[in-house]
């Protein structure tokens, strides 16, 4: 499927369920939440996008904890969990999806390269989840267009898991 396609696929799983629908996107800059708002009548399930690409935006926007950010960095499982919890938190959606990674084409280390990406998805009373991605270092656009398409398809998941589970209508 196209980014576009997942994008109307999770609008539509989200209206079904009348679900509303955050993001906390850094490398990203607010591609999920666009690709979203592309959509004709996506008010009835977008409720908000932060773009926290900065540390200081991930602590004033989220509440992501300085300490998760001074021993985990801001790629790392913990920081997309915060973030998650965070747009959740600070919004009317009943889903919130995160993503904080190295899109290049710098900015890599041998723990962190360039490619790797982090999601953290959260459900109205479920618990916080972070995926770990490492995408090939085909440049800034691919990493990005790639971490849009994973988020896309881990949101879809997660409302059919949390709806199999009875979390969701």
């Amino acid at each position: 499927m196209t980014n576009s396609e997942l994008a109307i696929a999770l609008f539509e799983a989200c209206r079904e369920r009348g679900i509303m629908l955050a993001t906390a996107e850094s490398c990203t800059g607010g591609m999920i939440i666009a690709a979203l708002t592309d959509i004709a009548g996506s008010s009835a399930v977008v409720d908000r996008g932060f773009i926290t690409y900065s540390n200081e935006a991930k602590m004033d926007m989220l509440g992501v904890r300085a300490a998760t950010l001074d021993v985990h960095g801001a790629v790392s499982r913990e920081a997309a969990i915060e973030m998650a919890a965070g747009a959740l938190a600070r919004s009317r959606a009943g889903l919130a999806l995160a993503v904080t990674g190295i899109a290049g084409p710098g900015g890599g280390s041998r723990e962190k390269p360039v490619g790797l990406v982090w999601f953290g998805v959260a459900v109205n009373g479920r618990p916080v989840t972070a995926e770990r991605k490492l995408f090939a270092d085909n440049g800034r656009d691919f990493i990005r267009q790639e971490t849009v398409h994973h988020a896309l398809e881990i949101g879809l998941q997660a409302l059919v898991e949390s709806q199999a589970a009875g979390f969701l209508p």
